[in-house]
């Protein structure tokens, strides 16, 4: 084993680096660390924009130079991090080291003890967190979800019109169309993604417990809340000014919940698509070069759907776990959100690549309508529930003397399969109306889809 390369232990890293990349731009380590060094960075500038301690606003083009720092973050400063944290043994400090480091390179060494002015390291962590997992929310993970559920709506306009039978409880039942079905999963997604797209990002700078104590024992005439929320607002974060030591993580809560339940829908999605896909109601199109079953070459596996599937699972788990974690903080502090914060990544990673997976899957099958037209017209008995409730409004209008529709249409059809001309024969034979007679005797299972496309087409 000695002589085992290096490997990376999760499949994200490795298998599937390239679909979940994107990410690593804001929650990987080396992303919290270049935010770490933004919030400095910015506050530094901000305390010297306020003349604080005898301090003058920076020039324009030495806050440039400042935020070059963060703006242009790479190797260089990841490598002097990693080396700085094995002496130190803590990462926010190791970054404030950088940051004065940087300082007294552009000869500022006089405003060198404004870094981490105040600060308690969440009040850093708080807004480099906020930052990161909103960056990666807005800009990564959210806009593919989107993507899936535009796809999904494209879907459901095109085959509005398509008849399907339906399956309730796994049975035949009721027809539909297979655009409404997979309307129903678009409008729950735009709903989950609506409270998405409302989450606040909060940040707390208010010092070690909350109360800025360090700042009014060295500038008691100074507004520090008025201070703190202007900085924290200018950073696009929302002010928490009623904090511990941390900011007490609940919107963080309200977003995984809200990921996790975006996720279950998906799930729910992929599962339905896959049984679909087994009935012969969507034909996989053959991706060229592609393998579909190591021994049976007629296969086309619904790979695609199965990995959704399973990586929405573990992201659920992870979501859960952060949820659970995170609302709860022991006192004014303790340690347990700092690992399980770590973990935010791994979460929206995996729901990511789900989200990938579903993308390339919806993109690669066809409907077969021939397949959903043979499936109704081998189930006739469907029509059962339309007869019997005609006969009902028969009844009261005063055309029928049937006592009890429900009963007659049971014996009719529970558990049997009637046919066309089995179900047409009794309905010849029904004490109702003409007309009524008439319009039940038009009806075909790929007509009784009710208002199933108009559903889809106006809501839609």
């Amino acid at each position: 084993m000695s002589d085992f390369p290096p490997q990376p232990l999760s499949p994200l890293d490795g298998r599937y680096r390239a679909a979940v990349a994107p990410l690593a731009e804001y929650l990987s380590e080396a992303g919290l660390n270049r935010a770490r060094v933004e919030v400095e960075v910015e506050w530094i500038i901000t305390l010297t924009d306020h003349s604080l301690f005898g301090s003058q606003p920076l020039p324009p083009e030495t806050k440039q130079r400042r935020r070059a720092l963060y703006l242009t973050f790479g190797q260089e400063a990841i490598d002097w991090l990693a080396e700085k944290e094995a002496v130190t043994r803590h990462d926010v400090k190791a970054v404030e080291y950088l940051v004065r480091d940087r300082l007294a390179e552009l000869g500022l060494d006089a405003i060198a003890e404004l870094t981490h002015f105040g600060c308690t390291s969440e009040d850093i962590n708080s807004l480099a967190y906020a930052l990161t997992v909103k960056r990666a929310v807005t800009l990564v993970w959210l806009p593919k979800l989107k993507d899936v559920a535009a796809t999904l709506r494209g879907l459901a306009l095109e085959h509005a019109d398509a008849a399907m039978l339906s399956r309730t409880h796994g049975q035949p039942a009721t027809p539909t169309t297979m655009g409404k079905e997979l309307g129903v999963f678009v409008w729950r997604l735009e709903r989950v993604i609506k409270r998405l797209e409302q989450n606040e990002y909060l940040g707390k700078f208010s010092g070690a417990t909350g109360t800025w104590s360090a700042h009014l024992a060295a500038a008691p005439q100074v507004a520090w809340p008025n201070i703190a929320r202007e900085f924290v607002e200018r950073l696009g974060l929302t002010f928490n000014p009623v904090t511990t030591q941390i900011e007490s993580h609940d919107w963080q809560v309200e977003l995984y919940d809200a990921a996790k339940h975006a996720g279950g829908i998906l799930h729910n999605l992929a599962q339905d698509i896959w049984t679909y896909i087994s009935l012969g109601y969507f034909a996989q199109i053959p991706v060229a070069g592609a393998t579909g079953s190591s021994t049976m070459p007629h296969k086309i596996n619904p790979i695609r759907f199965e990995n959704a599937e399973a990586n929405l699972e573990i992201a659920g788990g992870l979501f859960t776990t952060l949820a659970q974690t995170l609302v709860t903080s022991r006192l004014q502090r303790d340690l347990t959100d700092s690992t399980t914060q770590r973990n935010i990544g791994v979460a929206f990673g995996h729901s990511l690549l789900a989200l990938d997976n579903l993308q390339r899957g919806l993109g690669e099958i066809s409907l077969s309508r021939d397949v959903l037209l043979a499936d109704l017209d081998g189930n006739w008995e469907v029509l059962g529930e339309a007869i019997q409730t005609v006969v009902r409004a028969e009844v009261v209008a005063g055309r029928s003397q049937i006592t009890d529709p429900y009963a007659l249409l049971k014996e009719l059809t529970r558990g049997r399969r009637v046919g066309a001309e089995d179900l047409a024969e009794f309905v010849r034979g029904l004490d109702i109306g003409d007309e009524a007679k008439e319009r039940l005797l038009a009806l075909t299972p790929a007509t009784y889809t009710g208002l199933a496309e108009q559903v889809t087409r106006t809501y839609l």
